[in-house]
């Protein structure tokens, strides 16, 4: 028997909020503004790495292949490059929506 698709659940899935949705959670948005060190730790620390690993590149492709999340490495860079602090915040509803959903990987 040939297999011709994969299961649904390998599909590439999407960002629960886009990059621009910085109203969605008010409080990731103005930490994110005011404080993005702290909001680069709290990523860290979601993920169980370094407080320093939080914020950038790696992060986010580390972040997006463990939850199938579609991109590359190069739209991760860029997104990063270009909108630092928006593709943090993203990360961070991100992750609390995953939390709230009992879907977050460690």
């Amino acid at each position: 028997m040939e297999v011709t698709s994969q299961p649904a659940a390998f599909e590439p899935r999407e960002f629960h909020t886009s990059l621009m949705s910085c109203c969605d959670d008010v409080g990731v948005c103005c930490c994110g503004l005011f404080c993005l060190p702290c909001l680069g730790c709290s990523i860290a620390k979601d993920m169980n790495e370094c407080c320093l690993c939080g914020l950038g590149m790696p992060i986010r492709s580390v972040y997006r292949t463990k939850h199938n999340i579609h991109g590359s490495m190069c739209n991760d860079w860029l997104t990063v490059y270009c909108c630092f602090s928006c593709a943090a915040c993203q990360l961070k509803r991100d992750i609390k929506i995953r939390k709230s959903t009992g879907t977050l990987k460690p």
